[in-house]
């Protein structure tokens, strides 16, 4: 395993094997990835993925590492793109693009939540992990727009098969945050 998980979301590893039954063929949009860390770990278990960010020196410290992943990485790459800006602009900046599974962690733009389910193929997964309302008694962030309120992400993907979800705190760091692995219901 070339990259470590020592940074990575304790619930993407602990799910990691929901990716070996996944079929890749499109691979995974790590939306809004920052450093990318959870994403590197995917493509170090031969997933490929999309890193998307608004951040160009952030994607441009990711290009390293993913080159130094082996086979998945000729199918990684990295995408600039401000989602909240495109959204502003009345724009889906996920249109036209199909994804086996999306991974979103500690970010939340509420009016992605459509474009999100629709760029996830039928089969695929959502794997999401941020914030609640409750973080504000542990610090940052606090601005209810970044704050998910009680079962909000269960709704977003309603209809979808519910794989994992948890809502509460955490600790290492201490935290309260929501966690949510669903199914796109496959086409019939």
């Amino acid at each position: 395993m070339s990259h470590s998980s020592a940074n990575v979301s304790s619930f993407l590893v602990d799910n990691s094997s929901l990716f070996d039954n996944l079929q890749i063929g499109n691979g995974v949009l790590d939306l809004a990835c920052g450093k990318g860390r959870n994403g590197l770990f995917l493509v170090s278990h031969n997933v490929p993925v999309l890193f998307a960010d608004n951040n160009e020196a952030h994607l441009q410290s990711i290009v390293p590492a993913v080159e130094l992943a082996g086979s998945s990485a000729a199918k990684s790459a990295c995408w600039l793109v401000d989602f909240e800006a495109e959204v502003r602009e009345g724009k889906n900046p996920l249109i036209g693009k199909s994804f086996d599974a999306v991974i979103v962690f500690n970010y939340l733009h509420r009016p992605l939540f459509p474009f999100i389910r629709e760029a996830i193929r039928p089969g695929g997964l959502i794997v999401y992990e941020t914030f609640t309302v409750d973080q504000k008694r542990f610090g940052r962030p606090s601005n209810p727009d970044f704050l998910l309120e009680q079962n909000e992400l269960v709704q977003a993907f309603a209809g979808w098969e519910l794989i994992r979800n948890f809502e509460g705190e955490v600790s290492s760091p201490e935290r309260a945050i929501a966690r949510l692995i669903a199914r796109k219901q496959a086409k019939k």
